[in-house]
């Protein structure tokens, strides 16, 4: 692992052994040349919302909720509808074999959440609402970090033809915004729901007139 590796990703160690030979591994997997977006910066956006959720209301469990940012997108394929199983997978294995003191089943039920980023009650699983909402701010960046997310998705699905990938992408803007509320807890929602909303519409607009 590289130090500048060991340095951003810093805030999700555990203490366990053999983390640094695990972490090395999954920085090789998010290094990937198929990743322009689902890669090493992801990891460390989600790493600055976790330290902003610890500094606020906390987490109940942390170290579960570390594992999960790191293995969420350890498999990735553009395209492929079990990415998140098999990153779940890959999860349960690795921790199986490495023996760490952790909820194996919180590990995968969380990573397995991240596909569809649906929760019928944040107050029961403030966890949960938190992670998934941190995997979703980026909607809710400034417009300029905003583009060059929606770029990076598009260049991840370079193999597919333009008028099929706008016509997919029109349609989870729409269903994104069709939603009462893009975030599940107060705290995502208070910071990023106004300008996501007025990211999203704009991306929309934008593909429109193509």
């Amino acid at each position: 692992m590289t130090k500048n590796l060991a340095s951003s990703w810093a805030p999700l160690l555990t203490g366990y052994p053999n983390e640094a030979e695990l972490l090395s591994e999954l920085g090789v997997r998010y290094s990937e040349a198929q990743r322009a977006y689902h890669g090493l910066t992801h990891i460390d956006a989600l790493t600055r919302h976790f330290l902003d959720v610890a500094r606020g209301p906390g987490w109940r469990q942390e170290p579960e909720v570390k594992l999960a940012i790191l293995f969420h997108d350890a498999i990735y394929v553009p395209g492929r509808p079990d990415n998140e199983a098999r990153s779940a997978e890959l999860a349960r294995a690795s921790l199986q074999d490495l023996g760490w003191p952790v909820d194996l089943a919180r590990v995968e039920a969380l990573i397995l959440a991240t596909k569809a980023h649906e929760l019928v009650d944040a107050s029961d699983d403030p966890d949960l609402a938190h992670f998934i909402d941190a995997d979703m701010a980026i909607v809710g960046a400034a417009p300029k970090v905003y583009d060059a997310y929606a770029q990076a998705v598009r260049d991840e699905f370079v193999n597919v033809p333009g008028l099929l990938y706008r016509r997919g992408r029109e349609r989870f803007l729409r269903k994104q915004l069709a939603r009462d509320s893009l975030f599940h807890s107060e705290l995502f929602a208070r910071r990023y729901e106004h300008q996501a909303r007025a990211n999203l519409a704009r991306e929309l607009a934008a593909l429109a007139v193509r």
